[in-house]
């Protein structure tokens, strides 16, 4: 029997290593979302068609199940003249822990120099709206408008003579970067065929990037960036495919940052040209049905981001080229899901950081809703 896959909801967003990568981490959780909201409407169909009287064939499907996108990554597509409202509020925690040495090493118990200690903890807190529209059965625009807020307390220590230690805290907020969106359903699920589901998302440099903030005399930020502050597009393809009573689902995108000319002085330097590291990202997973209105949804993510290239100028007038580390984002991912009416449903991802790149920890809480409007 054909499963039909009704209006599903999904949520998240990638960034580049410029800043913090306070975003690069965010797009699991969408995919988490979607199987829980299509397990437990194909339970709902699946309970319909078990009541039939006896001796009375099912009614042929006619329709082809209609596919609905997630936020990022793509699934289930919301149906021709639908418009999904969702609104999101998520927090993500992030500690790091680095003990330095700074000196020689005669022995390896034998050290002349100083250790400085350094612990970062940061918070970021989102509050975004999306809207989502069924331009066709198998075409969906996506819009989504984030607000951020960000706190970090950093304290260094370096135990001198005089035992010097600093304490540092910083907060931004402000608009993010606004992302637009479209997903494709490519084909019809049939013969044993899993969903493939066409994605491309931009997004903006609406919010404050890394260079754009406050900084004093010697460089040092004064204020935390609330967008990446470069464009950025990223082409994917998810794949659904329903195994009564589960859903498996995978993602696999590439995200392309554009390189940028920032020709401002940041201290002592003049900063040229720079080149956000790429990223390539995978996603997979299984969603599980409990009942006809809950569900539950495991599945791990990975982002493998590439080095950010900077070209600057120093005090002597010489051209330099620096570059970042590549950094490695993997996330173990939990989801919740529970229909409260045919329009509404309440869902909650949880992300755990498992490489020491990823945040420690990333919770979000989505409540969409939709509506007819033509």
């Amino acid at each position: 029997m054909s499963c039909i896959i009704q209006h599903s909801t999904r949520g998240l967003r990638g960034d580049n290593d410029m800043n913090s990568k306070i975003l690069t981490s965010m797009t699991g959780l969408s995919l988490l979302l979607l199987a829980s909201q299509v397990l437990a409407q194909d339970a709902n169909n699946r309970n319909s068609a078990e009541q039939q009287p006896v001796g009375q064939a099912p009614e042929i499907q006619q329709e082809q199940p209609e596919i609905q996108a997630i936020p990022d990554i793509g699934g289930v597509l919301t149906p021709k003249g639908r418009l999904v409202i969702e609104p999101e509020i998520q927090y993500s925690h992030a500690s790091v822990n680095r003990l330095t040495f700074r000196g020689i090493e005669i022995l390896s118990t034998f050290l002349i120099g100083v250790f400085e200690a350094e612990d970062a903890d940061r918070d970021t807190m989102t509050a975004s709206v999306t809207g989502r529209l069924g331009v066709t059965d198998r075409l969906e625009l996506e819009l989504k408008v984030p607000y951020v807020y960000r706190d970090d307390t950093l304290y260094a220590t370096v135990p001198d003579a005089q035992g010097f230690s600093t304490d540092r805290s910083l907060t931004g907020n402000g608009l993010g970067d606004i992302e637009i969106a479209a997903h494709y359903q490519m084909n019809r699920g049939q013969d044993g065929w899993p969903y493939f589901i066409g994605n491309l998302r931009y997004k903006s440099t609406t919010g404050e990037g890394p260079f754009d903030i406050r900084r004093d005399a010697d460089g040092i930020e004064r204020e935390l960036a609330t967008g990446s502050g470069f464009h950025s597009i990223e082409p994917s393809l998810t794949l659904l495919f329903p195994s009564d009573p589960a859903v498996y689902f995978a993602n696999f995108g590439y995200l392309y940052n554009m390189k940028d000319d920032i020709d401002e002085p940041v201290g002592d330097l003049f900063v040229g040209e720079v080149d956000p590291g790429d990223a390539v990202r995978v996603s997979f997973g299984m969603a599980y049905s409990i009942n006809e209105r809950s569900s539950f949804t495991l599945g791990y993510k990975n982002d493998f981001i590439n080095k950010t290239k900077t070209r600057f100028t120093d005090d002597d007038g010489n051209s330099v080229s620096t570059q970042s580390s590549t950094l490695n984002v993997g996330s173990l991912l939990l989801g919740w899901s529970y229909q409260l009416s045919q329009d509404t449903s309440v869902n909650l991802g949880l992300e755990l950081g498992v490489t020491d790149d990823a945040p420690d920890t990333m919770l979000t809480l989505r409540i969409p809703f939709g509506m007819n409007v033509f």
